[in-house]
């Protein structure tokens, strides 16, 4: 039975269940997640959209990234807490900020991403995977290559 994780932001406005074990959690230092973080990395899961039940409004704000991807951040527009974020890449996921999740569970970055825009006084786990830029997208593993 896959794990069962709940989030709620600051005033309880929006709230998500998620019936399922992240892809991957991961640390993220690109410039756009440093502006949403305060100066400092994102920290977040990847959760497939089907695993999870929200509730409340969630309002949006997007760009388009490097990539030339549109990525759109979630957050709830009473209290500002920030929810999520999805890519035009990858619409069967949703990137859910660890901070949203309720406590306690044991999620912590497995790596870090996007060092090369990290500030020189980050503090980077040595024992986890690190990557200068996006690396190439997790497999999964009901999919097979043709």
């Amino acid at each position: 039975m896959p794990a069962s994780y709940t989030g709620r932001c600051n005033c309880g406005a929006v709230t998500a269940v998620i019936d399922a074990e992240p892809l991957w959690v991961r640390q993220c230092w690109c410039r756009q997640c440093q502006k949403i973080a305060a100066g400092s990395a994102t920290n977040n899961a990847l959760f497939m959209t089907e695993a999870m039940t929200i509730a409340g409004e969630i309002a949006w704000a997007s760009y388009t990234a490097d990539s030339g991807n549109t990525v759109e951040q979630g957050f709830c527009p009473n209290c500002g807490t920030h929810i999520l974020g999805r890519n035009s890449a990858r619409q069967r996921a949703n990137v859910v900020r660890l901070g949203f999740l309720e406590g306690p569970h044991e999620l912590g970055p497995q790596s870090a991403i996007w060092l090369e825009e990290a500030p020189a006084w980050a503090a980077i786990n040595p024992e986890i995977e690190t990557f200068l830029r996006q690396p190439a997208p997790p497999q999964r593993p009901d999919r097979t290559e043709n």
